[in-house]
């Protein structure tokens, strides 16, 4: 079989040619992916790698399956070497770095729908629960953000001592607490819960205040303060 390359293709199918008389929102997802390819292989199109790119995940197909790949499955995709594997993998790392400085300047406002915005793109698709401490001073501007746990795919350790020596190490004033639920859904479970009360309480002995947990989801979230637990 003979694979036609791109600049073999009409005119009118050509992704570059495409997106310069009519922008990059008009080209599929698989035209976005084989311009930043550029090249396919000896028998395939750079479109037609692209296809079977956004395929390889069964679980999550699509543009959304690049976030679930690493670089070892990448490379298992015929016609994905190491330097493709690469480069797809900091093309992920840029969209989530966009996605967060488009809200850089709302975070510091620290309404849940700020804090859910600026952190979404980098904990939506984790495989496992990981908990982020946000600390932040009388102004509520943030001294620091960090991982403060990590477990394991339906379960989050949420280390109350811990929480509290980072945020008197950095002299916190009030904390967000931040975590993801590998399924998706951002429902509370009676742990989550109860853990987030505890941490309230214990943050009000030491003058630390506890100002919301929370839940990311897939692309939603749940804010415990709004649902009326802290």
């Amino acid at each position: 079989m003979k694979y036609l390359t791109l600049k073999e293709l009409p005119t009118s199918e050509r992704p570059y040619e495409k997106c310069e008389r009519y922008g990059a929102g008009v080209l599929s997802d698989a035209e976005l992916l084989a311009v930043i390819l550029r090249t396919g292989t000896k028998n395939q199109r750079a479109i037609d790698l692209a296809v079977n790119i956004l395929n390889y995940s069964t679980a999550y197909p699509g543009l959304k399956g690049l976030n679930y790949l690493t670089l070892q499955e990448l490379k298992k995709i015929n016609g994905i070497g190491r330097v493709k594997a690469i480069e797809l993998l900091c093309l992920n790392e840029i969209t989530k770095r966009m996605a967060k400085a488009v809200h850089h300047e709302a975070i510091q406002l620290t309404t849940p729908q700020s804090v859910a915005d600026y952190y979404m793109q980098d904990m939506r698709h984790l495989t496992r629960e990981q908990v982020l401490l946000l600390m932040m001073d009388t102004k509520s501007k943030i001294i620091k953000d960090m991982i403060i746990s990590e477990g394991t795919i339906n379960t989050s350790i949420m280390p109350t001592r811990e929480i509290f020596v980072q945020a008197l190490k950095y002299e916190a004033v009030n904390i967000i607490l931040i975590h993801n639920h590998p399924s998706g859904d951002p429902t509370p479970s009676t742990e989550d819960i109860r853990v987030t009360k505890r941490i309230s309480e214990a943050g009000n002995l030491v003058g630390i205040t506890l100002m919301d947990h929370i839940i990311l989801g897939d692309n939603k979230y749940i804010s415990l303060k709004q649902q009326g637990y802290i």
